[in-house]
């Protein structure tokens, strides 16, 4: 499943003041954002691997669990996200990235501090709001560092992020609660982000905008706020990609905010068992489709881009039958099986969405391009879709139901077809701007 890094070699920079690290060492750059997007989704995934400790000390319901992971964390985490990937555009988005890695790690220590129900609410409001400025930066150093028909691969890469954290958050997050505390799984993982924060200005070099764009030329001006919204909204390859990522994540995040919860309740799984089984299922199944997704639109989108909406589509088709099955499965082993599958064909969107979008945005607009990218996603997936599961699950226990959340989960299914109809219409799109060439 491991790709080398050292193959990403980009082409050479063309701005010549920033050669050096950057050109000599793009699997350095590419490894250490990888590692704080690992922390970043670590941080934002605890929440939901630590559902059962939190709901047994706090006393909380489903609905307030995924209001916490949904709709409180991404109006922080969506909307700052645009303020904060302009300044970004118009700075150092080294700097940006510093800064926010820092802000969610200490308000992930706050979370592990928190002793009532708003308490932590409020702390995982900053943590959304550090977080806010984590992804969209690295997407444009990874595009500045890597030439087209290399970022695919890189972006692949450097999407392990989510399944690692998952996976570390999983077996580190549930080791430290059997053996400690939940609290004190926020808090280690807190540190460990204040030390990454701090090393991150050393390790990684800020290119010029468009350096390893063919052509590009000199210093760009800096990017305009509004006039970058209205290019990104009024370009329908953008608003399709991001659309449709986001009914794709109201299924990945409903899903994944409950999924921990499901298996313990519903399907008999142990805290010890999660932390290695299912760390295993997300390593496999979401890092396998990571890696997967980014070696095939890199090989066959220079014949055509259809393939960064065609790819989504057809792997959502895949999964959704895999995904009813989890749901039914009677046991968790066979539930396991079925998730991992799921899991690997989910998560194709990501890498698609993501190179398209940085491909159609100009080299001075791909923060904030990113950013709207995110913020159109998340808000629909990270900010619902929780809150969608857990707002169910109260409906059907209140009335009488003895699995509520196994019923919530069904109700995701439409989901899947919403998103596969968005990706295909992308696919039309993209065909009719191929044939206009």
């Amino acid at each position: 499943m491991t790709v080398p890094i050292s193959a990403l070699a980009p082409d050479p920079l063309i701005d010549g003041r920033h050669r050096g690290r950057a050109a000599r060492h793009p699997g350095i750059v590419l490894a250490m954002l990888t590692f704080v997007y690992v922390l970043n989704f670590l941080d934002r995934q605890l929440l939901g691997i630590l559902a059962k400790p939190i709901q047994d000390t706090l006393h909380i319901t489903d609905g307030q669990l995924g209001l916490i992971g949904g709709l409180y964390f991404a109006m922080f985490y969506c909307f700052i996200a645009i303020p904060v990937s302009w300044l970004a555009d118009r700075t150092s988005r080294v700097g940006v990235l510093t800064l926010a890695c820092a802000v969610w790690s200490a308000a992930t220590i706050a979370c592990g501090m928190a002793r009532t129900y708003p308490q932590l609410v409020a702390a995982r409001m900053v943590v959304g709001f550090g977080e806010a400025g984590g992804v969209p930066p690295s997407y444009a150093l990874i595009t500045d560092t890597f030439a087209p028909g290399r970022r695919g691969v890189a972006f692949g890469i450097y999407n392990l992020g989510p399944p690692i954290g998952a996976a570390l958050g999983i077996a580190l997050g549930a080791t430290i609660a059997t053996l400690f505390d939940w609290r004190d799984a926020f808090v280690a993982i807190g540190l460990v982000g204040l030390v990454a924060a701090a090393a991150l200005p050393f390790v990684v070099p800020e290119p010029a905008r468009g350096a390893a764009d063919p052509g590009a030329t000199g210093i760009l001006d800096k990017a305009p706020f509004w006039a970058t919204l209205r290019a990104f909204f009024a370009n329908p390859v953008m608003t399709l990609a991001a659309f449709g990522s986001g009914a794709t994540q109201f299924v990945t995040y409903g899903l994944g905010n409950f999924a921990v919860l499901f298996l313990i309740r519903e399907k008999g799984m142990m805290l010890p068992e999660i932390a290695l089984f299912y760390a295993l299922a997300i390593v496999f199944g979401m890092g396998g489709g990571m890696v997967a997704s980014g070696r095939i639109i890199d090989r066959f989108s220079r014949g055509s881009r259809r393939v960064f909406a065609i790819a989504p589509a057809v792997s959502l088709a895949v999964a959704l039958p895999f995904y009813l099955g989890f749901v039914w499965a009677p046991t968790w082993p066979l539930a396991l099986a079925l998730l991992t599958v799921v899991m690997f064909f989910n998560y194709f969107y990501l890498s698609c969405s993501v190179t398209l979008v940085q491909e159609e945005a100009a080299p001075n607009q791909r923060v904030l391009a990113g950013a709207l990218l995110l913020l159109v996603m998340n808000f629909i997936g990270l900010g619902l879709g929780p809150t969608w599961v857990g707002a169910a699950s109260d409906h059907f226990a209140a009335r009488g139901a003895t699995n509520p959340l196994q019923l919530a989960l069904y109700t995701l299914a439409p989901f899947y077809v919403v998103a596969i109809g968005l990706f295909l219409r992308l696919a039309r799109t993209l065909d009719r701007q191929e044939s206009r060439i």
